[in-house]
């Protein structure tokens, strides 16, 4: 399911995409980039629609993932 970012209390949503960008797991390449910057690529990801809050309520976890992996039908 997926959960509207704006929906959000603001420090829900801050504490989300800071808590999904210090995950194991999440890469960004041979740079070190600092949790602000990884923060506000992820806000301008779910800003733009190329990335959405995904609620799994089978498992109770929420995911950050790519839009066009969410299928048509859902």
């Amino acid at each position: 399911m997926i959960i509207p970012f704006r929906q959000l209390d603001p420090d829900t949503l801050q504490n989300l995409l800071e808590e999904y960008a210090t995950r194991d797991g999440t890469d960004y390449g041979e740079r070190e980039v600092g949790l602000a910057d990884k923060v506000a690529s992820l806000r301008r990801q779910l800003q733009s629609g190329e990335v959405v809050i995904w609620f799994e309520p089978g498992e109770e976890s929420v995911n950050l993932v790519l839009a066009r992996d969410i299928p048509k039908d859902v």
